[in-house]
């Protein structure tokens, strides 16, 4: 599937956000949340630095968004975010009314978009996100990869 200039645009931001992670030994995931073609939050997962599990990248960028609008409800907000969000998060999604949901890989432990579950699409709640994925998934799988081949080497 092709995507906008905007979306790759904003991907890459995610990515961005995901080297973060990286960098501090963290799940690279990252997420920006966009409001009127314009990024609005932000977020990496730091759930190890911040000993928090509820510190996932998601949830960080859809509190800096709401922040930035003095609002919970983000219903016309998109989220990119370079891996699957999780049930957590997904819900999270739902509840601050997001618009659409724009991911680069699956995963297929955790996520709740299409792989494990599609909480985001079932309709059983009373909003729901439209979900689109594929979107840099090569260099997201990079990262991935990157990570947990390191996370193996030093565990030896």
């Amino acid at each position: 599937m092709l995507f906008s200039e905007e979306a790759y645009r904003f991907m890459y931001a995610a990515l961005s956000e995901a080297e973060k992670a990286l960098e501090e030994n963290e799940v690279p995931i990252g997420a920006v949340v966009v409001h009127k073609n314009r990024i609005i939050g932000r977020g990496y997962n730091q759930t190890e630095k911040l000993k928090d599990p509820t510190a996932h990248a998601e949830i960080l960028a859809i509190t800096s968004a709401a922040n930035t609008l003095h609002d919970w409800r983000l219903n016309e907000c998109d989220i990119y975010v370079n891996v699957e969000p999780c049930v957590m998060c997904t819900g999270a999604m739902i509840s601050a009314r997001i618009s659409s949901l724009y991911f680069s890989i699956f995963e297929p432990k955790f996520g709740a978009c299409g792989s494990l579950y599609n909480i985001a699409e079932d309709g059983k709640m009373n909003h729901k996100l439209k979900v689109f994925s594929g979107i840099y998934a090569e260099e997201s799988q990079r990262l991935m990869k990157e990570f947990f081949l390191k996370k193996r080497s030093s565990n030896n």
